[in-house]
């Protein structure tokens, strides 16, 4: 069918959060009062609509962003549920380059957790709108004040409560709406999901109330500077314009408005819906895309049905049914099944077969799809994550997405060489659906390896590789991604002089490397003057160096990174100079700087917070200084213990498990990847001795354990 929808009465919205705070239940709520669901699905007995593959359900978690469609009050909000787990982070990045606004669902127990941090600094990184949801309020602990003063400090963000609750944990009952000056009960009666009952605030909770909405209009001063006057010369703000003005300052990322609710107890979902039509942006509401032109220039693309056609390829997924469906958003244009689109990243021409709409794993066939849409396209072959589809008449080359580097390595067997060529074919399809996965082959072993962002990562993926792919793997034990760099800045010459018969290759480079901050990645600039070395082979001295730095340092022969190349002199020779002689002293000056450079290992530090009963406080923190951890803080809430540290990640494997023996059972932990920092000179040592043990068990040549030295 057509799309008559008008655009602005569409929400892209996605739902983000820390593991465990309630996202895919909400999600679930929401599906059944917009009428999707005739019944509740339950994330904890695995029948949840939004957690469709069975390692979801069996493991209660969410692993794979799902898509799916439903309308509240004339609108169609198409919703992408993320997962809270950091090990799958890159779903929540993907998801959030191409949506409108957010609803960030936080628990009222453990407020702003670590994930939640960083799915709200991904959130400013695209300049998304949010809206607050703490959830959990039925829970004992439940402090919505204490959250609301953690979004604002920790999170940095201008809370804007909209809400009171009516009874407190497990005598939570309702809210008072604070700008209609209502108070509205929900059913305790799980077989009446949809009851809710108005009634005048009680009054106990009017001068609460009446503060708090007066504590709305001061916060919402900076968006309509007119509202406090009025406030102050006694003249009645009504809640249209208080909502008109609460949308404006979300729009404009001035302010989040947080509401209140149980999920899980059915309490507080059709007004969290009322706030998504209320104050969360239409596609037509969000500032047109810009782009570049790939001749050159920038572009930009509003949404407009009529428009040149633009879509951003934002996920792959491999469907048992439908097969290989590439997810796009359309950001203008409009497109049609049959119609020939444009690659204008790879610059190639591309059929759309099919176009579905998703919800979850179940698909939907339409025949076109408009500026704001969210849909899956079939039959688009050579497309990958961050591809820019287009019309060929009117290209753009839309921006990119954020990948995160991987931590963790794992190398994967097969038991039968029969299988070899069918596990290369699988893990080149889940590469291709996770950009934060990575293979490779060890040119020392010849095994596969595996990278990930955490065990849990390339737990998922092996069982994938098990079910879909009917392989029997198995995986090796887990190994840190360490990575070198220098300390100190120094110049190095690289020269390859070679004479042959016929021409011969010269090139000789003058570098000087020097550290950079942690996280600063590689960096190759040039200062030559006076024609030292042609321009023509400057970019070939770059290639050689950033190839040297990605085959691994001197130290132990991990990646080199945090390290800046300024190529500032060498010479030619008019015969017998060549880019590939230059790649080749580029390498030559980088291994030579690193050997003068005062090369130090590497290691990935994990920030890890853990909640525990007081009882078990002491032994916890002993622990994680016995794995070379810091406490970095510790906070009381209540009879709960959260304490937070930096652990090195090769120190952490396992730890759930041991966490659960001193604690029987109690305590549960949260961790994701922090920075690099140095690796203490005895364990690097230590490790560079493993690393030269193995190398001997494989027959490796001495000559590079020497160079390593």
């Amino acid at each position: 069918m057509p799309k008559t929808d008008p655009i602005e009465s569409t929400r892209n919205i996605g739902i983000i959060a820390h593991i465990d705070a309630g996202k895919t239940t909400t999600t679930e709520r929401i599906l059944f009062y917009t009428g999707v669901s005739q019944r509740i699905g339950e994330v904890h007995d695995g029948k949840a609509v939004m957690d469709w593959m069975d390692q979801e359900q069996e493991r209660g978690i969410t692993i794979t962003s799902a898509a799916t469609t439903c309308f509240w009050r004339g609108c169609r909000v198409n919703i992408i549920d993320t997962p809270g787990h950091v090990d799958f982070t890159i779903e929540v990045e993907r998801s959030l380059r191409v949506l409108d606004g957010v609803v960030a669902v936080f628990c009222a127990v453990g407020g702003v957790q670590p994930q939640s941090e960083t799915v709200w600094r991904q959130s400013d990184r695209y300049g998304v709108p949010r809206l607050a949801f703490i959830n959990k309020m039925d829970r004992q602990g439940a402090d919505h004040l204490r959250c609301v003063s953690e979004i604002r400090e920790r999170l940095l963000a201008k809370p804007v409560l909209l809400q009171l609750p009516i009874g407190r944990e497990d005598k939570f009952e309702g809210v008072v709406d604070l700008l209609e000056m209502k108070a509205y009960y929900y059913s305790r009666d799980p077989r009446e999901p949809q009851s809710i009952r108005e009634e005048e605030v009680p009054p106990a909770m009017a001068e609460e109330a009446r503060a708090a909405r007066a504590n709305i209009v001061e916060l919402l001063a900076d968006v309509d500077e007119n509202l406090v006057e009025d406030f102050l010369e006694g003249r009645e703000v009504d809640a249209a314009r208080l909502r008109s003005i609460v949308r404006r300052g979300t729009l404009e990322l001035k302010c989040v408005p947080v509401l209140l609710g149980s999920a899980f107890k059915n309490k507080g979902v059709q007004p969290l819906l009322d706030a998504v039509v209320d104050y969360l942006p239409s596609p037509a509401d969000i500032r047109p895309v810009e782009g570049a032109n790939p001749k050159g220039g920038v572009e930009t693309r509003t949404a407009d049905p009529g428009a040149p056609f633009s879509a951003l390829a934002f996920k792959l997924w491999n469907d048992a049914y439908a097969g290989h469906l590439t997810f796009l958003r359309v950001y203008s244009g409009t497109v049609r099944t049959g119609d020939q689109v444009y690659n204008s990243v790879k610059g190639t021409r591309e059929r759309v077969g099919r176009l579905l709409k998703m919800h979850a794993n179940k698909r939907e066939e339409i025949k076109e799809a408009a500026a704001g849409d969210i849909v899956a396209a079939v039959g688009l072959k050579n497309s990958a994550t961050g591809d820019t589809l287009c019309s060929e008449s009117s290209p753009i080359v839309l921006g990119n997405m954020v990948i995160p580097e991987p931590v963790i390595h794992s190398a994967v067997n097969v038991k039968s060489k029969d299988d070899q060529d069918k596990l290369s074919a699988a893990l080149a399809k889940l590469a291709a659906e996770d950009p934060s996965f990575r293979v490779r082959t060890d040119p020392e072993t010849g095994e596969t390896v595996m990278s990930g962002m955490g065990e849990l990562h390339l737990e998922i993926l092996a069982e994938r590789l098990r079910r879909e792919f009917k392989l029997q793997v198995a995986l090796g034990a887990p190994q840190v991604a360490y990575r070198e760099t220098i300390t100190k800045a120094v110049e190095a010459e690289g020269r390859h002089v070679k004479q042959t018969g016929g021409h011969g290759q010269y090139a000789v480079v003058e570098l000087r490397l020097e550290p950079l901050p942690p996280g600063s990645g590689l960096v190759y600039e040039t200062e030559v003057v006076g024609g030292t070395v042609p321009k023509e082979y400057h970019n070939s001295v770059g290639e050689g160096v950033m190839d040297a730095c990605r085959r691994g340092g001197v130290r132990a022969g991990f990646p080199v990174t945090d390290l800046k190349a300024v190529l500032f002199d060498g010479s030619y020779h008019e015969v017998d100079s060549s880019e590939m002689a230059f790649a080749t002293a580029g390498s030559l000056g980088l291994r030579e700087g690193l050997k003068k450079g005062g090369s130090v290992i590497l290691e990935p530090v994990m920030d890890l917070e853990i909640v525990t009963p007081e009882d078990y406080t002491g032994d916890v923190i002993r622990d994680v200084s016995s794995r070379r951890g810091r406490i970095v803080s510790q906070e009381a809430r209540g009879r709960i213990q959260v304490i937070k540290g930096e652990v090195p990640l090769a120190n952490m494997f396992g730890y759930s498990t041991e966490l659960r023996g001193r604690t029987q059972g109690r305590a549960v932990f949260s961790m994701q990847f922090g920075k690099y920092q140095e690796l203490p000179e005895g364990a690097a040592q230590a490790l560079v001795l493993e690393r030269e043990r193995q190398r001997d068990a494989r027959g490796g040549p001495a000559a590079g354990r020497a160079a390593r030295r």
